[in-house]
């Protein structure tokens, strides 16, 4: 898939599917391609191998390229997969090369975590890595100190596709797709759904989602509205998942994969805890108000949804 292909897939939903772990604690293949299977065959445009949702930091490269071949599997060529790259730049590099003969069709390289990072060398890590790889590179900018400088920097370069956006400062973003050619790299909302309609409405394209795993016609109500320029319709779609998502925000996002993880096993997936450092799993309390929700939306057995557009 060209750099082309790539940036109209983007503009889409990018979904970022769970790793699934064994009673062992190790990764179970089987279930873990299963999950991805399933994203891909609800129609998610982009499929992120293990990405944040997917608990990259917590996997080691081995087991990464265990989720690449997973991922690959359980796809079949329904979508592209995207395969997340990361850590040090050596150490993506020879990531991204194992992904290019794995089959995949992008990379998407994962913000440094290095606390010595300088705004500006962030930008030279991406380009460095843009640069060694041989398929196209999303950048995933999470930290904050950027300038719109810094941004146009990175959205030049001919082999970044796509500029995962992923800090809550619109202004910054505004300004950098103002500032950015057009035909460059495309911005992407990577706050997921309940930030999309505020990322559209200052140019962003397409968003990244872990609720795909869970409720993926959500996740493409959401884009179908906002392709529409319906943003009425987006926030409603919004509101109804707002809980879900609040519910990630929990313990300073420590809680984030643990709802996904926890909502999956509850459709019958046996994915296993979160690893350390994320929270392994739910109180009781949050795991109550997270099976209510969702049977509300009718995705348990024997429930029935209160809308009747699920």
């Amino acid at each position: 898939m060209n750099r082309f292909d790539m940036r109209d897939r983007l503009h889409g939903v990018s979904g970022v599917p769970i790793t699934a772990y064994g009673t062992d604690g190790e990764i179970d293949a089987q279930v873990t391609a299963t999950i991805y299977s399933r994203v891909a065959r609800a129609g998610i445009h982009n499929i992120v191998a293990a990405g944040n949702t997917g608990e990259f930091y917590a996997l080691t490269i081995d087991e990464i390229l265990k989720v690449y071949e997973a991922a690959m599997a359980g796809v079949e060529g329904v979508a592209p997969v995207t395969a997340a790259i990361g850590r040090s730049q050596r150490e993506a590099v020879a990531m991204a090369r194992q992904a290019k003969s794995m089959g995949a069709s992008a990379v998407m390289s994962h913000q440094p975590v290095d606390p010595f990072a300088a705004p500006q060398s962030q930008i030279d890590y991406f380009r460095g890595l843009a640069e060694a790889s041989e398929l196209p590179l999303v950048a995933y900018v999470r930290a904050e100190g950027f300038s719109v400088e810094d941004m146009t920097r990175l959205a030049a370069h001919p082999n970044i596709v796509g500029i995962k956006f992923a800090t809550t400062d619109v202004i910054l973003l505004s300004r950098s797709i103002a500032a950015s050619d057009s035909n460059g790299a495309l911005y992407v909302c990577g706050l997921a759904e309940s930030w999309a309609p505020a990322f559209a409405a200052v140019g962003a394209k397409g968003f990244t989602s872990g609720l795909v795993n869970v409720a993926p016609q959500f996740s493409l109500q959401v884009h179908a509205a906002l392709a529409a320029g319906d943003f009425a319709a987006a926030r409603s779609v919004v509101e109804r998942i707002e809980l879900f998502e609040r519910l990630r925000t929990k313990y300073r996002n420590g809680a984030n994969v643990t709802v996904v993880k926890e909502a999956v096993a509850m459709q019958g997936f046996h994915v296993g805890p979160v690893r350390a450092p994320g929270l392994p799993v739910l109180d009781a309390a949050d795991r109550d108000a997270l099976r209510s929700l969702m049977q509300s939306w009718g995705l348990l057995a024997g429930t029935v949804a209160a809308n009747s557009d699920l």
